[in-house]
């Protein structure tokens, strides 16, 4: 293993192991009522919920009754969660008491027809979104990408690690040693449970958050600078290749559509 003080020390110790929060903090989760046909949330079994049903294109059965329904809005689509979570879940909610709980509150929240009822499903459908989530994380019930890794207790810790503090200089070893593996073992599980190397999913989780950056106005060479780039060439070079774009031109978009909406 390599030298531990390249772990740094300002990530604090109740954050460093919290799986979700930093991703969801960087990608708002957005969960509203929407017909059947355009839902990717479901829960079947009328007044009596019964069933989960989670994922795109998702219908219920010919017999169901539709509780709820509802579309899912990641907070963009280089939300890594995307394209970690199964094609479809399916989940008796009577299998999770957690679930239940919830899925009954929804229920009282139908029934009562209150003023703002709509908003606190809308809340209330996220809470259960990210339950969801962490009963994939917990129960190790993704094949691949971040949830899989996230799953992993020593996996968990370098990634987690990588998602608080991006613009650490982290390498391959410094990262081995916050999961507690050897170099090779920890790359060899990364590669394994992720589907790709762990400086390879860290500057996609980089170049992702530098993306946001650049759309709500940072400056390209102080993004740079955030995330561990040497120049804003060689960030501007890297954020083409992965993007498709210049980081220029997507401040150049914001300014244009700032001065639309002044002049409108």
């Amino acid at each position: 293993m390599s030298d531990n003080s390249n772990i740094p020390d300002q990530i604090p110790d109740n954050r460093r192991f919290d799986r979700l929060n930093t991703l969801m903090e960087r990608f708002s989760l957005d969960v509203r009522p929407a017909p059947v046909g355009k839902a990717d949330l479901l829960i079947t079994g009328g007044s009596a919920p019964e069933m989960l049903l989670f994922g795109r294109g998702i219908a219920p059965g010919p017999k169901d009754t539709v509780f709820f329904a509802a579309r899912v809005d990641w907070g963009g689509a280089q939300n890594p969660l995307l394209a970690a979570l199964p094609e479809r879940i399916t989940l008796p909610i009577a299998q999770d008491a957690d679930l239940s709980a919830l899925v009954a509150v929804m229920r009282a929240e139908v029934t009562a027809q209150r003023c703002g009822g709509g908003s606190v499903l809308s809340r209330l459908a996220e809470v259960l979104v990210v339950r969801l989530l962490r009963r994939q994380i917990e129960e190790g019930a993704s094949s691949g990408g971040v949830l899989a890794g996230l799953a992993d207790p020593r996996l968990s810790r370098a990634i987690v690690a990588m998602h608080d503090d991006p613009g650490h200089g982290w390498t391959s070893g410094s990262l081995a040693d916050v999961a507690g593996l050897s170099l090779s073992r920890f790359s060899d599980l990364f590669l394994t449970c992720v589907g790709e190397t762990p400086m390879s999913y860290l500057r996609r989780w980089r170049l992702t958050l530098a993306r946001q950056d650049i759309e709500r106005g940072d400056r390209i060479g102080t993004v740079a600078h955030r995330y561990a780039y040497g120049s804003a060439e060689g960030f501007t070079r890297a954020f083409r290749k992965y993007h498709g774009t210049a980081p220029i031109a997507l401040r150049r978009d914001r300014q244009g559509a700032q001065d639309v909406s002044q002049v409108s």
